[in-house]
């Protein structure tokens, strides 16, 4: 029994490693694309921000809309990494409630 619950302790944080390890490399790209957004909402002033409210997107991000609409998979991954950085910093700005 004792030799199980080592096991387990060992398996259990390899596999979630493993598996992070994984879902890291399953979209490099667009994990460079999502930490360039993040990137640029971090390192926008607020006003900058605010100002740019409205606007239409660069060409570039209208590519990446564009795909990421052909690709629900790739659209699901996209907002979960970045959504919380965008959200906190609109927050900060008080551009969202």
């Amino acid at each position: 029994m004792a030799r199980r619950v080592r096991l387990c302790l060992f398996a259990v944080p390899a596999l979630v490693l493993l598996a992070g390890l994984a879902s890291a490399q399953q979209y490099p790209i667009l994990d460079r694309v999502a930490h360039k957004v993040i990137q640029k909402y971090q390192n926008s002033s607020c006003e900058q921000l605010a100002n740019k409210r409205g606007q239409p997107p660069s060409p570039e991000a209208q590519r990446v809309i564009r795909f990421l609409h052909t690709d629900p998979q790739m659209r699901i991954y996209f907002i979960n990494q970045v959504a919380a950085p965008i959200a906190n910093k609109l927050f900060d700005c008080g551009l969202i409630p």
